[in-house]
């Protein structure tokens, strides 16, 4: 751990800013103003920011009103020195929580729908967002390729809000069981926007010739094809038409599994919690840091979808694995 010293409450605010991206470790009692004092400081400059009081005997009360006022933790001298880096190292990870929501909610305030719509800080998430900006600007066909519950739709609503077709309607349909007039009605309606077939596969072979011809005839709505299977080999399987996946695959996008990007699952999993308590009214508990690691090491068969239902479980005071309580 890297520590800058600093004597004095006139020497250690002068570090204090609102990104600084470490914690303070303040001893209660100093000469001229003390811990009281850069806490009520550090408070005011970051309310995120923890602060760590050092309290000899006897400021046991004094801390737990520090505690009150927002200090993070106190820690009673001497303090072991596995106790003392264990906070410390909790206290940062909170620290780097808070920034990386502060980031997240920045890129959704000011950025573009793939910002906003597309999270995570790891070079497989933003090759993606940097996919659909560059697609959307395209005219024709897009497959959206993705294991189940990664966002088909999501991307397919990013790809239309980026595209010069923005002004149009944007419908979504599933294919199964899709039939040729259906189809015709769902043109229509996307006539000038984009139109967004969810799991192209499982529609009807006949209908899958009127999509064909439709495409031949360019008419104005833009495809957008959504699967979770492996379409190429329901294709070599003679399931798919295969003019109809040459036509899509020009093309195409394919959104990673949770389980390739797990340094992603951290923030979508904050993002989530967020949304389920402003859904059920709930204030949000802290996340615990262990919580979060043990959430990466999982595989996420169910994607973003099932990294939801583990935000909304741990809102309602349930594990993130269904049916258990949270200690």
């Amino acid at each position: 751990l890297e520590v800058v010293p600093a004597g004095s409450f006139v020497v250690a605010k002068d570090h204090i800013s609102p990104g600084f991206d470490g914690v303070i470790l303040s001893d209660l009692r100093m000469p001229g103003k003390d811990g009281m004092a850069l806490l009520g400081f550090a408070r005011k400059t970051d309310p995120d920011l923890p602060v760590i009081l050092l309290t000899g005997e006897g400021d046991v009360p004094l801390a737990v009103k520090a505690l009150g006022e927002g200090a993070f933790d106190f820690l009673e001298k001497p303090c072991p020195t596995e106790q003392l880096v264990a906070t410390v190292t909790r206290a940062l990870e909170a620290r780097r929580i808070a920034l990386d929501d502060r980031r997240l909610k920045a890129d959704i305030q000011t950025g573009d729908a793939a910002a906003r719509l597309l999270f995570g800080r790891s070079a497989l998430a933003e090759r993606l967002r940097d996919q659909c900006r560059q697609i959307a600007r395209v005219p024709g066909a897009v497959l959206i390729e993705g294991a189940p519950g990664s966002g088909l739709s999501k991307v397919a609503e990013v790809l239309h809000l980026l595209s010069p077709r923005v002004t149009g309607p944007f419908i979504k349909i599933g294919a199964a069981g899709l039939g040729v007039e259906a189809l015709r009605d769902a043109f229509a309606a996307a006539h000038g926007g984009s139109l967004f077939l969810n799991e192209i596969t499982s529609l009807p072979s006949d209908t899958q010739y009127g999509l064909l011809d439709a495409l031949d005839r360019a008419d104005d709505a833009r495809v957008l094809a959504g699967t979770s299977e492996d379409i190429k080999s329901e294709m070599e399987r003679s399931r798919f038409n295969a003019d109809l996946f040459y036509r899509l695959e020009g093309l195409g996008v394919r959104i990673p599994a949770l389980r390739e990007r797990p340094e992603d699952i951290p923030v979508l999993f904050r993002h989530y919690v967020a949304l389920a308590a402003e859904q059920s009214g709930i204030e949000p508990r802290p996340i615990p840091a262990g919580l979060l690691a043990s959430l990466m090491s999982q595989e996420w068969p169910g994607n973003a979808r099932a990294l939801m239902n583990a935000a909304m479980r741990f809102v309602l005071g349930l594990s993130p694995e269904e049916g258990e309580e949270m200690g």
